[in-house]
């Protein structure tokens, strides 16, 4: 737990606390030089702040709460390294208040009643409001997030949340409705590079001291690779720079091949059970369905590369056969059925070539959803509509039964459905694909044979 005491709170709890917070300061101090950069490059103030501009820019409602140490509760949400816990150290430096910071993958019950506990006493005895940042809250369960609902309420706490997930869905609705909600977007290019290039520069937190001369296509490479995300940039930039044999003369040189080596792989934010992931994967299935197979197979492989559960991918597919292409082209059901079994049996990374096949097959095949939406109707009716009772003559032994073999063309027309349903149609065929044929064969079978006698 990290707590920011004002300086008038300190004098008045005697000279044994300064004592101890004066060590405290000083090995946090010390903790700070040896920290990562990433960590010692966070912004202090609004002033070196970069990015989320549509929430943090000059003249927002934001900027100017913090400005006026005005701050009301409030949920941070976004990828990692988009600014979250750097926004609430911000707002800690600003505020006159009590600034309390815990973890909810740390913390329990009885850090948050502590909190509670010394936010009444600071509010009680010295009139000053107490901001509990909370990181990571939606790792807190049901009942800890009750805890603080009524301390949120009448103001003995500000709330501020940070969370990786969509809050309207982790976090408590009582404590949602009393906070603003920030979404914060992974970063641009070129403002994660405007902080790589800081970082080079800053003697004090920063590689300053080193002389290092980085090539401007090799940051331009660690930019675009770090996917949005500040704090990947900056580590691989450190790792570079720390890990690179220094010329003669002592200079540091930062190359493209340099900057590869430290950042291989781009960086993903793909939390299997978050936000990410239901998007990825709606955008994979609405690719498909809308014949796009470029997309489709974008989509694989950003799944595939963050490291989806390649079964998970099989199963939509397999979905999206039935449901999107149907009998506009049947063999699509088969091919997608066997790219399932295909990677059940031979893994990854081979696997990966029948899902890229069963997907380009879908996302190319014409498109019916009259399946899905003809059992979406008949589960309706069975829900809604009452059936006395089945026709007699479909009943076993079904006497007055018409064996359909016995009629030319091996078709007669009876009432097949309940009296309640007479008449109903649930499959309708579309004229695409070999639904198309299958259209034409009804029809052509319904005015060949008049409707069954009364």
């Amino acid at each position: 737990m990290i707590f920011k005491v004002p300086g008038q709170i300190a004098q008045k709890t005697g000279p044994i606390y300064n004592t101890l917070m004066d060590i405290f300061e000083e090995n946090r101090e010390n903790h700070k030089k040896t920290a990562p950069l990433a960590a010692r490059m966070r912004p202090a103030s609004l002033d070196e702040w970069v990015g989320q501009s549509h929430i943090i820019g000059k003249n927002t409602l934001l900027y100017r709460a913090i400005r006026a140490d005005r701050v009301a509760s409030l949920v941070l949400y976004g990828p990692p390294g988009t600014g979250k816990t750097t926004l609430a150290r911000i707002i800690a430096g600003a505020t006159d208040g009590v600034f309390v910071q815990i973890n909810a993958t740390a913390a329990g019950i009885k850090d948050i009643q502590r909190a509670i506990s010394d936010g009444k006493t600071a509010l009680e005895l010295y009139a000053k409001r107490t901001i509990l940042f909370i990181d990571e809250i939606h790792r807190f369960n049901k009942a800890q997030q009750d805890a603080l609902l009524p301390f949120v309420e009448d103001g003995t706490l500000i709330l501020i949340g940070a969370t990786t997930e969509n809050p309207y869905f982790e976090v408590n609705k009582a404590l949602v409705s009393r906070s603003m909600i920030f979404e914060l977007f992974p970063l641009a290019q070129d403002e994660i590079l405007v902080l790589l290039q800081r970082a080079l520069a800053d003697k004090d937190k920063g590689l300053g001291n080193l002389r290092i001369t980085a090539h401007p296509d090799a940051l331009a490479f660690l930019a675009e690779r770090a996917n949005g995300d500040a704090r990947t940039a900056l580590n691989a930039l450190e790792l570079a720079a720390l890990t690179t044999e220094p010329q003669p003369g002592g200079e540091i040189i930062l190359d493209l091949e340099v900057a590869a080596a430290c950042i291989q792989k781009r960086t993903l934010f793909f939390d299997k059970n978050g936000d990410n992931h239901y998007d990825t994967i709606s955008a994979f299935i609405k690719s498909m369905r809308g014949s796009d197979p470029d997309a489709a197979l974008y989509y694989l492989a950003r799944m595939l590369y963050a490291g989806e559960d390649p079964k998970f991918i099989a199963r939509r597919i397999v979905i999206c056969a039935a449901e999107d292409v149907g009998n506009a082209d049947p063999h699509a059901l088969l091919v997608a059925t066997a790219a399932a079994q295909a990677v059940e049996f031979i893994g990854l990374p081979e696997g990966r070539i029948p899902l890229a096949q069963a997907v380009l097959y879908i996302a190319c095949a014409p498109k019916s959803n009259a399946a899905y939406t003809a059992i979406g109707e008949a589960l309706q009716d069975v829900e809604n509509i009452q059936i006395k009772a089945l026709p007699p003559y479909l009943r076993d032994p079904g006497k007055g039964y018409q064996y359909a073999h016995d009629f030319p063309g091996h078709y007669v027309r009876q009432q097949y459905l309940p009296d309640e349903l007479k008449g109903r149609q649930y499959y309708r065929p579309t004229e695409n694909g070999v639904e198309k044929k299958i259209k034409e064969s009804l029809e052509a079978l319904r005015a060949k044979c008049p409707p069954p006698t009364a």
